[in-house]
């Protein structure tokens, strides 16, 4: 019936969902995971070679872990969202996540949370890493950057950065969970 179909996959979102939580928000839950590691940004590794030559590869791999460290911070928040989008979803949605392909109900979380994921990790993106220096180092390595001669101009919202790769991160570790699930009975919670 599509109220015991709806209570199952719920179910099982839900424990996909907590999975993918618990697997992230935790210390190397992105910096250990190189599938999800948040690395410089691709607009930045243009200076980072450079100051690396300089002798500011200890900074720059601070720099590294610190945007890691604070989408770890964050994630844990999102158990609450998902929860909430499983909890809205329709009997129509149900149906074309239980049939739909490997990641069908990965790409409902996608339409349905990623702007209250956004919303919610940025203030403790911003938080964390103004509490473990990131953005001080982000500062003083482009003002080492800067001091170099012919070096151009870049302007780069990096709390924004790591806000978008911690959600990323955490639908692809969504994705996987799903996969799980969809093929392994010992994935889910109940027959």
């Amino acid at each position: 019936s599509d109220a015991k179909i709806g209570s199952g996959l719920q179910e099982a979102l839900k424990v996909g969902t907590e999975n993918a939580v618990l697997q992230t928000g935790k210390v190397d839950g992105f910096l250990a995971n190189k599938a999800i590691k948040i690395l410089m940004p691709k607009s930045l590794q243009t200076i980072e070679q450079p100051l690396r030559l300089v002798g500011y590869g200890p900074q720059i791999d601070e720099f590294v872990v610190g945007m890691n460290r604070a989408a770890e911070k964050s994630v844990p928040f999102a158990k609450a969202i998902f929860w909430d989008a499983i909890g809205q979803m329709t009997f129509d949605d149900a149906r074309k996540i239980l049939n739909g392909g490997d990641t069908s109900a990965t790409d409902y979380f996608k339409v349905n949370t990623s702007t209250k994921l956004h919303t919610t990790f940025r203030p403790t993106v911003e938080d964390v890493m103004n509490q473990v220096g990131v953005n001080r180092q982000y500062n003083d390595l482009i003002g080492r950057y800067k001091s170099v001669p012919f070096a151009k101009s870049i302007a780069f919202d990096v709390n924004q950065y790591v806000t978008e790769k911690a959600t990323d991160g955490v639908f692809f570790v969504v994705g996987q969970e799903e996969k799980k699930i969809r093929t392994n009975p010992t994935a889910r919670v109940n027959d």
